[in-house]
């Protein structure tokens, strides 16, 4: 089969959304956000293929969209429990409303089933300008890029999915970079520390001077009961947590939650979250940080 990653840009998805230079000056003088992007965290709802939560967080999404400048959605992964077709369907006719570009990474429950079945239905979600041809692929914009990547195998990386990390991250320097993954390197939440990515190679990924944020999923942790953004060396870790299920520190609570990310001209950039149904973002969630590395 396939390999779901590739060494060179050319199979990564580039898709360059570029500012004009006009734009980003006046952004520079008044302190207006140069990009803004949701991102929506787990789904995979057990027993019943059911997402109500994620249809409610889309629509939240569309609202903010039509109040404000919101450039696309991201997506963390594990949206179909197992992979089923059933899943994948239920969720197509929820993220299909997007009015926004949805990109997405596999997760760990994607790969219950072939990933070409995967890009199948995320091509259907949203409303993308481009084809998703690639699982792990590449967005640029004039201030930031982010770099996508799946999983190869559950939630970790072989020798190969390193590399093109490695070699997309290199090939972006010295622009600042936020990655997408699944689920972070073990350790990192210390609720749930043994579960994430643990090939050891993963460490030459935080290595590069450019890289300046894991955004990640996964673990399905309660935001007021744990310690969900954080700073660890230069890189920041934001968690996104999951919509249709909380695992973690226990399942007795579950408040669906999102989160948007705005850049400003300064390189600050704010992470909000808004609990689903909420129209104001919840004030003892933000969290801040700068795109330079200190």
């Amino acid at each position: 089969m396939k390999s779901i990653h590739s060494m060179t840009t050319g199979i990564a998805l580039m898709l360059c959304l570029s500012l004009t230079g006009a734009a980003v000056a006046g952004a520079e003088q008044s302190g207006e956000a140069v990009l803004r992007f949701a991102v929506l965290g787990d789904a995979e709802p057990k027993p019943e293929p059911e997402f109500p939560n994620m249809a409610a967080a889309v629509n939240d999404v569309n609202k903010l969209a039509a109040k404000q400048q919101l450039d696309f959605v991201v997506g963390v992964g594990d949206i179909a429990h197992k992979g089923t077709v059933v899943q994948y369907e239920n969720a197509t006719s929820v993220l299909e409303r997007l009015t926004l570009p949805f990109y997405p990474i596999m997760g760990n429950e994607e790969h219950g089933s072939p990933v070409e079945l995967y890009l199948q239905f995320a091509n259907r979600w949203g409303q993308n300008k481009a084809e998703i041809t690639e699982p792990s692929y590449v967005i640029e914009r004039d201030s930031v890029a982010l770099v996508f990547a799946s999983p190869d195998f559950d939630r970790d990386f072989n020798d190969e999915g390193i590399a093109w990390m490695v070699s997309q991250i290199k090939q972006l320097q010295p622009k600042p970079v936020l990655l997408i993954v699944h689920g972070a390197q073990t350790g990192v939440y210390p609720e749930n520390a043994d579960k994430g990515i643990t090939h050891q190679g993963f460490a030459e990924v935080l290595e590069q001077p450019n890289l300046t944020a894991v955004i990640s999923g996964d673990l399905h942790m309660d935001m007021d009961r744990v310690e969900h953004s954080k700073q660890i060396g230069p890189v920041h870790y934001l968690h996104i947590p999951a919509l249709e299920r909380t695992k973690i520190p226990d399942e007795s609570r579950h408040t669906p939650m999102f989160r948007v990310f705005t850049l400003r001209a300064n390189d600050e950039m704010q992470v909000d979250t808004y609990q689903v149904g909420l129209a104001k973002p919840l004030d003892r969630h933000a969290y801040r940080f700068s795109l330079r590395r200190n």
